[in-house]
Formats: structure tokens, C-alpha cells, sequence
């Protein structure tokens, strides 16, 4: 998918959202299919919670129509873009989070058996909180490089578009969001 969102011609994708912008519902659909997949995988993969990131999933494109409709569009990338909105609630979210006191019984995560060993599922439930908590601690450039690269699988080249950096700011972010997640994840100190 990501080769269709990344190879088709910017001149059909700022035809679509044009449309879009005029309440055209079939370009909204289009738009809809082609990027919901990706930025729902990438909030999910941040937040590892599947309702609350299909709520946020929505409201990137409500953000994104609100944006268009108002001409506060985008200006380079337009999947960058979308992807900007979807960082910036997650954001909003973290920081709402940190204000609560508790936890809902409600709000904790799903945690499906599946006819597995319940002991197998509760040990890979335990390493992927380990690994969010991880990323969480990580600067938010450092977070947003390790779940686009290794969470989502984009390339360098991608990512750096996404993100509106350069292939070595990215490659630099990289390495030091890496190091900083192996030395949390060891119990030490990031750097």
C-alpha cells in the first residue's frame, strides 16, 4: 500500500483533495482508503490500544477536512502531512493522559487469548508494554523515527518525507533513538 500512497502522481493526489475540499464524498473515500490503513497502523503501534487508535484515525481526517475546508492545507507532503496531524494528537492525548489520576477499568487494552498459552500471552503482552514505556521515554522524533521504520516499515527515503527532514537527520535519529531504546530497555540511562 505504502508504494501506492507513495508512487501515485501528485497531480491526481491534489485533484483529490481539491475535491475534497469541496465536500466531494468520493474523493474523501479515496483519500480515506488510501491513508487510514497506514496512519492507523502508525497511532496503534504508538498507542497499543486498537479503539483508541481508530478513534484517533478519525480524527485525523476530521482534522484534515476541518483544515481543507478552512484552506489551512498542506504545503509539501501531503501524506507528511496527514502524519503530522496524526502526531500532534498523539500528543494531545499523552498529555491529557499525564493530567488523569487513574485508569478506567474501561480504557485498559484488550488483551485477546486466542486458544494461546495464557502464560505466552501474558509474557508478549509484558514485553510490548516494556517496549511502549520504552518509546514513551524516547524524545518524540526518536519515537515517531523508531514506529515508522521498524513499527510500520517505511524506508529512510519515506520517512524522511513523512517527517520533512533530511535522509541523514533521519539516519541520525535513528541511531540515536536505537541506542536510547536498547539502553532503556536494558535498564540503564538513554543518552
Amino acid at each position: 500500500m505504502l508504494q501506492t500512497v507513495m508512487s501515485s502522481s501528485p497531480a491526481d493526489e491534489v485533484t483529490l483533495v481539491e475535491r475534497a475540499a469541496q465536500s466531494d464524498p468520493d474523493a474523501i473515500a479515496s483519500l480515506y482508503d488510501r491513508y487510514a490503513p497506514k496512519i492507523y497502523s502508525y497511532i496503534y503501534h504508538r498507542l497499543n490500544d486498537p479503539l483508541l487508535a481508530e478513534d484517533l484515525t478519525g480524527q485525523v481526517f476530521l482534522r484534515m477536512l476541518e483544515a481543507l475546508r478552512s484552506e489551512r492545507g498542506w504545503h509539501s507532503s501531503f501524506s507528511g502531512w496527514l502524519f503530522r496531524i496524526a502526531h500532534n494528537l498523539l500528543i494531545d492525548h499523552y498529555r491529557r493522559r499525564s493530567q488523569a489520576g487513574f485508569v478506567d477499568i474501561e480504557d485498559t487494552p484488550h488483551l485477546p487469548a486466542h486458544n494461546a498459552d495464557p502464560y505466552q500471552v501474558a509474557v508478549a503482552h509484558l514485553e510490548s508494554r516494556a517496549l511502549l514505556e520504552a518509546l514513551h521515554q524516547l524524545t518524540e522524533d526518536q519515537a515517531q523515527v523508531i514506529t515508522l521504520r521498524f513499527l510500520e516499515g517505511y524506508s529512510i527515503q519515506e520517512v524522511a518525507t513523512l517527517m520533512a527532514k533530511s535522509e541523514g537527520a533521519i539516519k541520525a535519529l535513528q541511531y540515536r533513538a536505537v541506542n536510547n531504546l536498547r539502553r532503556l530497555l536494558m535498564g540503564e540511562e538513554p543518552v
